[in-house]
């Protein structure tokens, strides 16, 4: 891809960035959907799909892990909401149903990930590469510790209805993250603080609870192997010596969630076992 009289540095792994509208591209709302194959820690080999729609402002990855789990991820940067769910396969010999949904409502803070508009512009030199993050980001431990009311949910974020809807009784957040909206008016109505284990000192983590049907902490861990995290910037010079930076390319990310939150009985988090 070229920008007028200058010509991009060559960078073969990454995602081009559109430095200006390409011919009959779409203004500045635009859609964009894109499919990148990348490597799981594995070994394995997955297709992640990435999607853009700058005019609400949000965009959506969704990847399969190698256990079968379909996980995905919507940044809403208007309402400063992420969201993710995952839906696990059930184990139905022991008793679950076909799949289990989850979802966990995180504030989105700025510079997490590249802006909606940026992600709708971009495009694929070498569809067939198989990539890996260029930056490996520390895993972030969260306690959610607050049921959310979904059918209020759409408060929060309009998302929430259609990616949250398999997982109506399990969607959780951050008693941090939900002071942070109420600052800005959101209605508190659709927060409920779960139990911990402050308030039942019996309450153990789910992986040391022998009793399928008894209250525990569940551990749920999950990662977005690939993700556009940063902008990159390259420098150019006019005839008159003047350096001015442009938009030229991205920088990868990977980065892991372990999820912490109440479940009413052990039946529901039969994942979190000890080894």
């Amino acid at each position: 891809m070229r920008g007028p009289r200058r010509r991009l540095p060559a960078l073969p792994a990454l995602l081009w960035l559109a430095l200006a509208p390409l011919p009959g591209a779409p203004g500045p709302a635009a859609r964009a959907e894109l499919r990148v194959r990348v490597r799981l820690p594995g070994g394995q080999v997955t297709e992640e799909s990435l999607q853009a729609d700058s005019g609400s402002d949000c965009i959506s990855l969704e990847l399969r892990t190698a256990d079968g789990a379909l996980v995905t991820l919507t940044a809403d940067f208007r309402q400063e909401v992420k969201i993710f769910r995952a839906l696990i396969l059930g184990e139905l010999e022991r008793g679950q149903s076909q799949f289990q949904a989850l979802c966990f409502i995180t504030r989105l803070h700025r510079n997490e990930i590249i802006p909606s508009e940026s992600m709708a512009k971009l495009r694929q030199k070498n569809p067939r590469t198989v990539r890996q993050a260029e930056e490996v980001r520390g895993l972030e431990h969260l306690s959610m510790d607050v049921a959310v009311n979904f059918s209020k949910g759409a408060q929060l974020s309009s998302h929430i209805h259609n990616v949250c809807a398999e997982a109506k009784e399990a969607i959780y957040t951050r008693e941090e993250d939900v002071k942070f909206w109420l600052d800005k008016g959101v209605d508190g109505s659709m927060f409920e603080v779960l139990p911990q284990t402050s308030d039942l000192p019996d309450l153990q983590r789910c992986k040391l609870c022998a009793d399928r049907w008894k209250p525990c902490i569940c551990s749920y861990s999950l990662s977005i192997e690939w993700y556009p995290c940063m902008l990159k910037y390259c420098k150019s010079r006019d005839a008159g010596g003047k350096v001015s930076s442009y938009k030229c390319g991205i920088r990868s990310c990977q980065k892991g969630y372990t999820f912490d939150y109440y479940v009413p009985q052990k039946q529901l988090c039969l994942w979190d076992e000890e080894t």
